[in-house]
């Protein structure tokens, strides 16, 4: 299926690994013009490479903190500089400490809420000027399946991140009809961040080993193992591309069917 965004150009925030880079890696095999992201410059550096070797479209690297506003703005500059506007905005970040609520300092609240939303807000913010033009473009903010269904020690997140989804509800309509945005909201795939969950549970005490901790997270997903992070990119590029015309305001489960909510 053609997707229509041959020539598009999007920027894909903290995309030199996990999600962020499986979202940007098929933008690009699609033929949009991808922005990477990135803290670590030799990680973003190898991850645009690897991004190259599969593209049709151009790939470039961004090194920038998303917690740092004036940062997030050079982000968005980078693309409309490189190709001359901008189609397309992937919020995403890195995940929280696991912890327990009596745990969690305050300082870690307020730094989940600036890496979780605020990040998403100023991208955001800055973006959406670019987006309006030329016949207007999308954002697809991701988020976690925690924003529906609580996931034990994961506090920050299953907190936090709910607001990305009540932003997204909102802008759905106040930047309609040029700008479309929506939500996917991931479950386990198999990620460095999943990595460091199992790890973290055992470290924890919560699992003897490894393999225990590991089949904690995967018995109950129907489909029966970690998500194949390819499978969430691929969604993303959908619901930024023209096939997606009519779609707004969603937030869309990608898990595998763990999450038992109805809604």
């Amino acid at each position: 299926m053609d997707l229509g965004i041959t020539g598009d150009t999007a920027v894909v925030a903290a995309s030199s690994s996990g999600l962020g880079k499986a979202a940007a890696s098929a933008l690009s095999r699609e033929g949009a013009n991808v922005v990477v992201n990135g803290r670590d410059e030799e990680r973003l550096a190898a991850a645009v490479e690897e991004l190259r070797e599969d593209a049709t479209g151009e790939v470039v690297g961004h090194a920038a903190d998303l917690t740092e506003p004036g940062e997030t703005a050079e982000l968005v500059e980078r693309a409309v500089d490189e190709f001359g506007g901008l189609d397309h905005l992937v919020t995403n970040a890195g995940g929280p400490p696991s912890k327990s609520f009596l745990e969690t300092t305050d300082e870690e609240w307020q730094e989940a809420y600036e890496l979780l939303v605020m990040s998403a807000v100023r991208l955001i913010r800055e973006a959406t000027p670019h987006l309006r033009a030329d016949g207007g473009g999308s954002i697809v903010n991701s988020t976690s399946h925690s924003v529906k269904e609580a996931i034990d020690g994961l506090v920050l997140s299953n907190s936090v991140r709910m607001s990305v989804i009540g932003l997204e509800k909102t802008l759905s309509r106040e930047l309609a009809p040029e700008v479309r945005v929506n939500a996917v909201m991931p479950g386990a795939h198999a990620t460095d961040r999943m990595e460091y969950l199992v790890e973290n549970a055992v470290d924890r005490g919560e699992f003897d080993d490894y393999e225990e901790s590991y089949d904690s997270w995967t018995e109950d997903i129907p489909l029966g193992d970690f998500g194949p992070p390819e499978e969430f990119g691929n969604l993303v590029a959908f619901l930024c591309s023209d096939r997606a015309a009519f779609i707004t305001g969603e937030a869309v489960m990608v898990d595998g069917g763990d999450a038992r909510s109805n809604l």
